[in-house]
Formats: structure tokens, C-alpha cells, sequence
């Protein structure tokens, strides 16, 4: 019979497959082996002997160690994520994690950046170099089309169409979708496969890659996190810049913009509508502070309605 640890692996297999990013699989490595970990000391080493209370003494010395709360609920999510994989795979006939009641966590509204820090970022490549023409198309690409940093590194060059301003992904499942490109974008993008990646790729072997490397080959996720990140030292932006935060930050604009969340959520690539509405939430508290700040009298709240 197979370990615990055994099914764990296959499962980390499947999310590589699957295209999950590096970031996922190592977090789903540690926290998932760390209560392997435990189950072991406890005696229990395959699936079949894994019972509800070894999970919830588990979860109890997480929070007896002082883990918060949100790394706790964190942990509770993945193992349930694991456990609806072994049910598909017959391992388990029912997802014993799914009877584990994670703590609540108050949802913290997502961090976006604004027109103007957007603006300083874009701003940050040098456009006369080759590297500078596809880091500028990255950091353009990200903020227009708000794919996820794994989505932009597996790019290849005929994913792009430059006529109609549109891009072809692969996300979450291999389930494949449309994006939009405005007119800076695509005029980046331009730029960069017309100049840029042929001076990059020089007389280096033909990929298929977009985005390349300083060997020809392709970007990887870490190197693209990487070149986003400076950038946003450099444009003196005083939070981290991620391609995630980019993300945020294309749902955040078009929602302001007033772009129908459906669309929003399409374009993101989510399954469910809940997901997306957390950024309505962030235009909805903008909105409010934006008015208070503005109207004569929001801040009256003193004042006789009379």
C-alpha cells in the first residue's frame, strides 16, 4: 500500500502538470510534508490509517505553536485541495479534510498599484536595448491582459495576435482562454519580436519561446518575478511589486474604468464570480473614501439632517 508521502509527490506531479506555479508546488511540499511529518511520528503512514482527530490535534499544536490563523486556514485549504485529488484517483472514497472546519480569516482586500505608480513602472526599461524592449513588453503585457506570471512565461510567439490585440493562455486545468492587449501593449510586443527577441536569440538555435533569456532559451516564472520586482525599486514604488500585484492592479483599473465584473472575471481566467468580486470590494472602499474625502458634507455626520 502506498505512504502518505507517495501520493503526495504524485499529487505535486499532477499540479506541475497542470502548470501550477513553482511557488504553489513548494508551498504544497512543506505544508502538506509537514503534517506527514506528524502523522508519521503519530504512527500513521498510509492513507487508510489517517483519522479525523489526528487532523484536528494537528491543526490544535499549529495554533498552540502561535501559527496565525491565516497559515493555519492556509494549510487546511491544501490538504483538502490533496485530499479531492486522492478521491479522483480512487485513493479515498470521501475527502476526509473536507471535515476539518479551518479558522475563519478576515479576507484582507488585494493590493493593487495606481495609474500613476503604473505609469513610473512602465517607464523604468531602457526601450533601446534589447533586454529593455522585453522588459518593457512584459511589464506591458502584465498590466493590459492581468495573466498570471506562469501564463506569461509559457508564451509562446504565435499565442500573440498583433491584428486583432489578443492573446491565447493556458491556465489553471489547461483550460485555454482569450486575453486583450491595448495599444501599448501590443506596440511593446511589437517592438520587442521584431527587434528585441531577434537580437536576444541572435544565431542561438529557433524556439518558440516569446520571452527569452540572455542564453535564447525561454524566461522562466522565477526571472520574470525577478525583472518585475527591480522594476519597482527602481520606480521608487514603496511596496513589492510581484506580477501578481499587476494582476491586482489590471482588475482593480478595469473595474474602476467600469468594465462589468463578468468580463473581469473572464478575462482573469477565475472559475467562480466570488473570486472576482473581492476587487469590486476594493473599487467599492475607494469609492467611499474618495467621497468622503470629496463631497461638501459626507463628513457631517454630526449635522442636523434637518
Amino acid at each position: 500500500m502506498d505512504t502518505i508521502r507517495a501520493w503526495l509527490e504524485r499529487y505535486l506531479e499532477a499540479l506541475e502538470r497542470d502548470n501550477a506555479s513553482p511557488y504553489t508546488v513548494k508551498n504544497y511540499r512543506i505544508d502538506i510534508g509537514q503534517f506527514i511529518d506528524y502523522s508519521t511520528e503519530h504512527g500513521v503512514h498510509t492513507l487508510a490509517g489517517l483519522q479525523r482527530d489526528l487532523v484536528r490535534d494537528y491543526l490544535e499544536e499549529l495554533a498552540e505553536a502561535e501559527y496565525a490563523r491565516a497559515s493555519i486556514a492556509r494549510r487546511v485549504f491544501e490538504m483538502r485541495a490533496f485530499g479531492d485529488y486522492l478521491v479522483r484517483h480512487k485513493a479515498w472514497e470521501q475527502n476526509l479534510f473536507r471535515r476539518i472546519y479551518a479558522p475563519r480569516v478576515p479576507r484582507r482586500l488585494p493590493r493593487y498599484l495606481t495609474v500613476e505608480e503604473m505609469q513610473r513602472l512602465l517607464a523604468v526599461p531602457d526601450s533601446a536595448t534589447p533586454q529593455g524592449m522585453r522588459d518593457r513588453a512584459i511589464l506591458e503585457t502584465l498590466y493590459a491582459s492581468g495573466v498570471r506570471v506562469a501564463e506569461l512565461a509559457a508564451l509562446d510567439v504565435r499565442d500573440v495576435d498583433m491584428g486583432s490585440a489578443e492573446m491565447r493562455v493556458i491556465g489553471k486545468g489547461d483550460k485555454e482562454r482569450l486575453v486583450l492587449l491595448g495599444r501599448p501593449a501590443v506596440a511593446a510586443l511589437r517592438a520587442y519580436i521584431d527587434v528585441g527577441r531577434p537580437a536576444q536569440l541572435g544565431d542561438r538555435k529557433p524556439t518558440n519561446a516569446l520571452f527569452l533569456n540572455r542564453f535564447g532559451g525561454r524566461l522562466s516564472v522565477r526571472s520574470v518575478d525577478e525583472i518585475v520586482r527591480q522594476a519597482g525599486v527602481v520606480a521608487g514604488i514603496d511596496q513589492t511589486v510581484t506580477p501578481h500585484l499587476l494582476r491586482h492592479t489590471f482588475a482593480t483599473h478595469m473595474l474602476d474604468g467600469g468594465a462589468d465584473l463578468r468580463v473581469v472575471q473572464e478575462l482573469l481566467g477565475h472559475e467562480n464570480l466570488a473570486t472576482t468580486q473581492i476587487y469590486a470590494n476594493v473599487t467599492q472602499k475607494r469609492a467611499r473614501e474618495i467621497y468622503l474625502r470629496a463631497h461638501p458634507r459626507a463628513a457631517e455626520v454630526d449635522a442636523d439632517p434637518e
